[in-house]
């Protein structure tokens, strides 16, 4: 058993879910470090007495692992391990009125927006004078940089603004100085993320303005690569493409969720875009950046998808061959569209779709990466595992697209470049020597 009160106060932050949430965690790592209260990230040997679980909301699997980790620490709080729990992040957000009474030894549940009240009841003050600065989960090389909140998208299956809200756009000059002040400590790979980019500066600018905010981070010296995740395809502005094609720090990479192959699907989950125009947007993106890496994410089961709409999505990703593609089953969300409709696709007809796709992309992902045996890329590194330097090229975001790997007995130093010449590869990953 801990004796309490005989040490301060010490926090542990644990993160689950997206890039989104990181950056919820590391702005409130950095506010109570500044307010000196002592503060770990996910720590593996923890002595805090008090800890903070930023959960997730969006599908299923990642609300039971949420509960489960809520769990696994009231249970350490029963047993005199900690002292406090708190919860907030999505599911907190959504569902603490339910989640209350069934988990009474959760001390208190926050909402995505209420910081400051979370702070509060950590006797930490906001301090406004750290806008603006972070303090990084990730390795320093690399920092998420979240330019908006919330999403105005009506997307049928999608639960994100009722956890998130409106969208909200992060002022420019906020997100330039956020963005020097990481260059200034090291970060050479800022990965803008949103649950829309394209919708950014519409609300406070009355303009879709990510290709002006993408031109003043170009400007900022130390980024050598900047990242954009998360481009809705309905209305997507092609100036981007301009400013892409023109600053060779812009990586020719972009993560465009498009969902479905079906046009009577993309209607039903109230995409605003059929089939047609989806690759033609695709085939315009691919003109204007010919080097360009294309990410996507399918949904599979939706309610109402026949074995015809399936049979269009393979098709789709046949004839399209994304470069990088990965594919969720559907989750059937309360007070979504979609949940007015029944979930009528049998889990394992769901999950038997969902590794089909799979099978396919691989095979599409395997030619890609054979195509590129004697190719030499910038090669930005990692981390090091298994005998291994382990990094990304411009082609590649952290932990869900293809890495490059070096032996260990060709030394690079973590968080460098270097350039590697591929000698074989496998369906995800690629091989090389330092050139």
């Amino acid at each position: 058993m801990k004796t309490k009160g005989t040490k301060k106060h010490k926090v542990n932050i644990v993160t689950l879910g997206c890039s989104k949430n990181l950056v919820d965690s590391e702005i409130l790592f950095t506010q109570l470090k500044g307010n000196g209260i002592s503060t770990t990230h996910e720590a593996e040997n923890d002595d805090s007495n008090i800890v903070v679980i930023n959960t997730c909301g969006f599908i299923d699997n990642a609300k039971q692992e949420s509960i489960d980790t809520i769990l696994r620490y009231t249970e350490a709080k029963e047993a005199g391990q900690i002292d406090k729990v708190y919860v907030t992040g999505c599911l907190s957000h959504r569902y603490k009125d339910e989640l209350a009474p069934e988990i009474p030894l959760v001390d208190a549940w926050f909402g995505t927006n209420e910081l400051p009240r979370l702070l509060k009841t950590l006797k930490a003050d906001y301090k406004k004078e750290l806008v603006g600065e972070r303090l990084l989960t990730t390795p320093s090389h690399y920092a998420y940089l979240k330019i908006a909140e919330g999403c105005d998208r009506p997307c049928s299956f999608c639960a994100i603004p009722l956890m998130r809200g409106k969208h909200v756009s992060q002022p420019m000059d906020e997100l330039v100085l956020s963005a020097k002040n990481l260059a200034a400590k090291g970060t050479k790979e800022l990965i803008l993320i949103a649950q829309d980019l394209t919708y950014y500066g519409l609300d406070i600018y009355k303009k879709r303005n990510l290709s002006e905010l993408l031109a003043k981070l170009s400007d900022i010296e130390g980024i050598e690569w900047i990242r954009l995740q998360y481009a809705y395809p309905a209305g997507f502005p092609k100036d981007i493409l301009d400013i892409m094609k023109e600053r060779s720090n812009i990586c020719n990479y972009l993560d465009m969720p498009l969902q479905h192959g079906s046009s009577e699907m993309l209607k039903i989950m109230r995409r605003g875009i059929d089939r047609e125009k989806t690759e033609a947007l695709i085939n315009t993106i691919r003109d204007k950046v010919p080097n360009i890496a294309i990410r996507t994410t399918m949904i599979a089961g939706h309610p109402g998808e026949t074995e015809g709409h399936f049979e269009e999505m393979y098709r789709f990703v046949e004839k399209m061959k994304f470069e990088r593609l990965g594919i969720f089953q559907y989750s059937h969300e309360d007070d979504t569209h979609s949940f007015k409709m029944p979930d009528d696709i049998p889990s394992e007809i769901k999950q038997e779709r969902t590794d089909i796709i799979m099978e396919l992309q691989q095979d599409i992902s395997a030619k890609i990466n054979k195509s590129k045996i004697g190719n030499t890329y910038k090669v930005l590194f990692d981390r090091k595992e298994s005998g291994y330097f382990i990094g990304r090229t411009e082609h590649d975001s952290p932990e869900v697209d293809n890495e490059v790997l070096l032996s260990a007995d060709q030394y690079v130093r973590l968080g460098d470049f270097a350039n590697v010449k591929i000698k074989h590869t496998e369906e995800f990953d690629l091989y090389g020597n330092l050139v």
